[in-house]
Formats: C-alpha cells, structure tokens, sequence
C-alpha cells in the first residue's frame, strides 16, 4: 500500500491529510494553540470531590474542571501521589523511582474519598479532549507512547501487541524487554517493535524514562494548574504511530514544519529522513494533491460512491446512524440477494473510511441492505471487520442483527471532524423554516411606530424585498397611504432584490440605516 502524509500548514492551525492509494482516509486538524491535547501532562488541583459519582474534578486551567473517575486512578495511586508528593517538595532526590516502595493497591470497588481530598496537588493526563460542553476526561495512570514502547510509571505488567502474531517473536520480545526494564516500571510493546533489535528498544526506554524524570523534576517549580508535558504535535504523533515501509512521501508546505519533521525522522527512522519534501508550488497543497475535491465529496450527509451507491449519515447527540442505499448499482443477472451482498461489500469499505476520515466515536449503527442469507451476513460482518482492522482506534464491531443493523462502538478522544460543505440559507438560518408574514408586518409596524412617535423621526425610508414591496404599496388604499393617515408621515418604500423575503431596513434621513 502507497501512503503519503500532505501537511498545510497556516497562522492558525496545521490540517493533516493521510492518502491511502491516493485516498484520502485521515483528517487531522491541529490548532497551534491547543493546551488540553491527549497526552499532555498537568499538575492540577482537586477542587471538588463528587461521593455520589465517585469522581473528582480537577482544575487543569480549562474554563470548566476536569473529570477524573475512581477507575482512572490506577491501582498504585498512592504511590504515585507520594512519589509526586515528594517532587513537589523538592524532595524526590532523597529517592528514586526505581527504589521507592511500593503502596498496596487500591480496591477496584473502594472510594475516591479513601484517596483524594480538595485542594491536593496531583499529576494528571489528558485522557480525552475538551468535546462540546464537557471539560476534559483525566487519568492518573500516566503513560508514556514512544516508536516501539509505551511506558508506565509504577505498574508491573509487559504487555505485547495482539497484533504480534508469532509466539517466537513474543516470546524473545518478553525476554529481551525483561532483561532491560528498570524496577517500578511497566511496558506495553507496540506492534512496531516487531523484529526490532535490544539496542533500539533500549535507546526508546532510555528516551521515555528520561521524559518522567524530567516530569519530577519540573514539579518544585510548578504551580497548580500548569502544564509539566506537552504530547508530540498531530503530525509527530501520526509519524510516530504509523510510519513504515509503505510510507513513501511527505509534503509540507511550511518550511518551520518541513525542518521540524525532516529532524524528527532523523531520530526515529534515519533511513526514511529523505521521503521528506517541501511543496513550493503557487497552487494550494490541498488543491494541487486533489484533497479538497476528495473533501467536498467525503462529508456532507450524502456520499456517493463511483459505483452509484450511497450512504446517508445522520449525527445525533447520542449516536450516528448510517443508511446504505443501492442508487443505480443493480445487475439485472443477479439475484435481489446477490445484488445485495455486493452492494453492502462496497459500502462495507466506504463506512469504514468514514469512520476514519470523520473520527466518528461513541456509538455507530449502520443500516445495511437486508441479507436472508447467514452465510452473506457472515462475510459482510468480515469484510467490515477487515476494513476497520487498518482504523487505529479501539473499536468493537457486532454481526449483523436480524433486522440488518451493525452495530459499532468506537473510540472518542477528540471532537468529530466536521467539514462544511453546504452554508446555512440566510433567510431560514438552516433551519427550514421562517417567519409567518403575519409577524413580519407586525414586526415592521412596531419598529415605525417607535421611531415616528417615540424617536420623532421623519423622512423614513423602508427597504424591502420587492415582493413586500408590492404587497405594502398596490391597491386602493394601500398600507403605506394607511400608514401616512395613522402617523401623518409619509413612509418612502424601496424595494432591494438582493434582500431575502423576511428582511427589511429603515434608513432615515442622512442615509443611515437604523434599528430599534
């Protein structure tokens, strides 16, 4: 597979465009000033402790606190909250991570009263993006991603990738991680670090051991709430998490960012620092690698695919809904079974890219075209199962109900990618409606009877569409002659086509428009 990575880079924020075959399947949009991204570490302080929810909320700095859960505490809490303790006084020298001893673990069913109190101190990471109205999601079980690792400070256990298949290679990965892991420590080992050999996955350790030392270091000058580590920018972290052989080429349009990256890659994969190229073309990168034409078919609530067919997506606050429809794509030789299969095949793989491409989370419920068929419904389930399987997120997909309905939880950390591809009608403001005309005469003649008697206006003129126009000015004893008998002023009416039909303007004498 052919992957490439466009980086546009502008003042205000880097947009990220992940090609597949030339296919867009990833959008990431980093705003440069993002405080409260996934990853980044904070001393914050407790400010509320909720019994009832067996939560805590944290001041992290956010304008709303931050939710922290009995279960995000992690089992060795009370060493970790010590081992901070002691940062925090300047004392951690008197100490070291690997030598500290260690705390009984908390119970899974114990209560957060049991280990926090208000106004404590404590290290948090952000577990989940600020999204609507809720501030962020935290955790006190700190880790660490590197290229080939994930470190975690005071746990016990090496976990291995299931996507490590063969039992050797697991088996010499325990045993060479074993051998290097210091005390106190406890590692998962990504699927990259598959064949890798011990020098390269102890200068990673090295590198993740050092980032925590330097956390605890930090803490005497710190004061709650203040960020202590800020997790790679949206394009290290992509590079870092998805960089193989079958990356073949990354464009930036940015010089700053072609230069950061390009050293980046020197430090995880020197071999590679050359598929870095800087655009320098006077057409968009967007434009010119054909993303924004692939951007405005993609979102909208309608996606067509080549073949004809096509998805409708819904967004509820609850969850998305995805319908899938046959368009045109019927094959007269086929059986209404056949054709169905075929066509969920194709959207199978669509839904998929979707999914990816909006980092749509929560809760997933697609509508696929009905199969009577077990077997059918067997290899639908499979095929959406190997399409997700490239999606980097946690995700859970069920088989096809008995009504047709998939049903598929993925993973949310950050807000829904959302694309406009269509603006709100000016006159309904999106919502397909507008006011009755019985209100907008109302409305009008409130306005003139305050200017007229309340603000002594006179010499009044009133723009309107040219519809309003002839309703208020044709006929015997028309409203305006009505108007001028009621306020003894004469109105002067303009009709404007570029007005939409509810709008209307009073101007007064000087030509300025005014309002009530």
């Amino acid at each position: 597979m052919n992957r490439e990575l466009i980086i546009d880079s502008s003042l205000s924020e880097v947009n990220i465009a992940l090609l597949e075959d030339k296919n867009l399947v990833e959008l990431n949009k980093e705003q440069i000033n993002n405080n409260f991204a996934v990853g980044d570490v904070f001393l914050g302080k407790v400010k509320k402790i909720m019994p009832g929810l067996n939560a805590a909320f944290v001041d992290v700095g956010y304008e709303k606190d931050a939710f922290l859960h009995y279960l995000d505490l992690g089992p060795q809490i009370r060493t970790f909250n010590k081992y901070v303790k002691l940062g925090v006084l300047a004392k951690a020298h008197l100490t070291s991570h690997e030598t500290i001893k260690r705390e009984k673990d908390i119970e899974k069913s114990g209560k957060i009263t049991q280990v926090l109190v208000s106004g404590q101190q404590i290290l948090v990471q952000i577990a989940k993006e600020p999204i609507s109205t809720k501030g962020p999601r935290i955790s006190t079980e700190i880790s660490f991603p590197g290229r080939f690792l994930v470190l975690l400070p005071f746990s016990n256990k090496i976990s291995i990738s299931q996507k490590i298949k063969s039992k050797e290679e697991r088996n010499r990965l325990k045993r060479l991680i074993t051998s290097i892991l210091p005390n106190n420590y406890g590692i998962i080992i990504r699927t990259v670090a598959e064949n890798k050999k011990v020098a390269e996955l102890d200068a990673d350790l090295r590198d993740l051991t050092g980032k925590w030392e330097g956390i605890i270091k930090k803490l005497p000058n710190s004061k709650p709430p203040q960020k202590v580590l800020s997790e790679l920018d949206r394009a290290s972290q992509i590079l870092r998490d998805i960089l193989n052989a079958s990356f073949n080429t990354i464009h930036v349009n940015d010089a700053t960012l072609f230069d950061e990256i390009r050293n980046y890659i020197g430090t995880i994969a020197p071999d590679k620092k050359d598929i870095v190229k800087r655009y320098k073309g006077k057409v968009p990168i967007f434009d010119y690698y054909g993303i924004e034409k692939q951007l405005r078919s993609s979102f909208g609530k309608t996606v067509t695919i080549k073949s004809g067919v096509y998805l409708v997506i819904e967004h509820t606050e609850a969850l998305h809904v995805i319908d899938i429809n046959s368009g045109h794509r019927v094959n007269k030789e086929n059986s209404q079974e056949e054709n169905a299969l075929i066509v969920n095949m194709e959207a199978a793989a669509e839904v998929a890219r979707q999914l990816r491409l909006r980092d749509m989370g929560g809760i997933i419920v697609i509508d696929f075209i009905d199969l009577h068929d077990a077997k059918n419904r067997r290899a639908l389930h499979q095929k959406l199962v190997e399409e997700m399987s490239k999606d980097r997120a946690k995700h859970t997909i069920l088989p096809p109900s008995k009504f047709g309905l998939v049903q598929i939880t993925r993973q949310r950390v950050r807000p829904e990618m959302i694309v406009p591809v269509l603006d709100p009608c000016p006159t309904c403001s999106g919502t397909g409606q507008i006011k009755s005309s019985m209100f907008l005469m109302d409305e009008v003649e409130n306005n003139l009877n305050y200017l007229i008697r309340d603000q002594n206006e006179s010499k009044l003129t009133l723009a309107v569409h040219p519809y309003i126009y002839a309703f208020l000015t044709k006929g015997f004893m028309s409203i305006q002659m009505k108007w001028f008998r009621k306020y003894f002023s004469w109105v002067k009416i303009k009709p404007e086509s570029g007005y939409q039909i509810m709008e209307f303007q009073f101007i007064n004498k000087n030509g300025d428009i005014i309002k009530r």
